[in-house]
């Protein structure tokens, strides 16, 4: 039977970080009891079915701010709802301080069996500046925390090109979070998004961030510093040690279906994409509500199978190409792969269309020609 991944999102924070775009709200406690109804109720009424569940994934907002009860009674209503695969991989979004030693082992208890962590920096005062809630200690406390309760399979998420930061800084950030020797670090550059505080903040000139050139130096240091330490750089922006990448987004990566479930979730599934209410208010009163965003043809979905693909360090399969698509991506997409193998931005390595050293660095244009 096909294997599909479910994504719920939950949309509460305690504290809105200042970079942040998601679809995420703070102050809205009120609605945490009638918001996890809805989304039970949606699961329930889910007119997908006759697939096996592969992976979950429990993203936020910050799924921790939240009882975890809810957590238990969203897990139940799946496992009730659709067939989970006994080697299901489930994610958990969680942030330190909001973390507890009974919420940790309830996770346990309810087959939560990855965690992924917000870290972000290691540096106290770059955190205040982004708006995080906790210190570095914190964050040390959560993580020795889950490993006492035997979560195995840890991700450490970290931000890069923040504020005051050099390449020196962030390669001994790196080098603490290694030493901690957790299963998998995401490890993400600042993007200035429009209507967030940092980009006020940057406006009015009370914070510096590195330049263009900075980020590359840093973007290469932690990639060095990772590998030196065996972690295998396998999507731009993730490493992970062996036999633990995220099964959720390689999926994702792949071009796999997906199910989402709450506020904004995205859902791919029958070559369509289709995406929920995006306040909370909205989602409650019409949670059956999809808005169509595309239904792909056989083009449109080759050129974001290969969009995809490339951000996969090893890139896209040619022999995994021409079984889903019966054609070769050497001819289809001709003009473009010559296009970028001119400009150095791609090689072919003998089954495999990926990145160069320079296409990593200009990734964004080599998916332009894709969309």
């Amino acid at each position: 039977m096909k294997k599909i991944g479910l994504y719920v999102h939950i949309p509460y924070c305690i504290h809105k970080c200042h970079y942040c775009d998601f679809i995420s709200f703070s102050g809205k406690e009120e609605t945490i009891k009638t918001y996890i109804e809805t989304l039970k109720k949606e699961i329930d009424e889910c007119k997908y079915t006759g697939f096996d569940i592969g992976t979950i994934y429990i993203g936020g907002g910050t799924p921790s701010a939240i009882d975890e009860k809810y957590i238990t009674e969203i897990l139940s209503k799946i496992k009730e709802k659709f067939i989970v695969t006994q080697d299901v991989e489930i994610t958990l979004e969680v942030n330190p301080g909001t973390i507890t030693r009974e919420k940790l082992k309830e996770y346990k208890k309810t087959g939560v069996n990855r965690l992924s962590i917000g870290l972000q920096s290691t540096d106290n005062e770059i955190l205040k500046k982004i708006g995080r809630i906790h210190t570095y200690e914190e964050f040390l406390e959560t993580y020795n925390m889950a490993r006492e309760e035997e979560f195995n399979n840890i991700n450490v998420d970290l931000m890069f090109a923040l504020p005051d930061e050099t390449e020196e800084s962030i390669a001994i950030q790196v080098s603490e979070v290694i030493n901690l020797n957790p299963e998998h670090i995401s490890i993400y550059s600042l993007i200035i998004e429009e209507n967030t505080k940092l980009k006020q903040m940057l406006e009015n000139k009370e914070i510096e961030i590195p330049s263009d050139e900075e980020e590359r130096k840093m973007y290469w240091k932690i990639k060095e510093l990772l590998e030196e330490n065996e972690y295998e750089h396998y999507e731009i922006s993730n490493y992970s040690k062996p036999g633990y990448y995220s099964k959720h987004n390689s999926d994702c990566w792949s071009q796999k279906e997906y199910l989402g479930f709450g506020v904004a979730a995205h859902s791919y599934i029958n070559a369509k994409r289709f995406s929920n209410s995006k306040t909370i208010e909205e989602y409650i009163k019409n949670y059956n509500y999809k808005d169509i965003e595309e239904e792909q043809d056989k083009e449109g979905m080759a050129k974001e199978y290969m969009m995809l693909g490339l951000r996969k360090i090893q890139g896209v399969s040619i022999s995994a190409f021409e079984r889903k698509f019966q054609i070769n991506p050497l001819f289809y997409f001709r003009f473009e792969i010559s296009k970028l193998v001119e400009e150095d931005l791609i090689e072919i390595d003998l089954d495999n269309i990926k990145l160069t050293h320079k296409g990593l660095d200009l990734a964004n244009l080599v998916f332009e020609e894709f969309i």
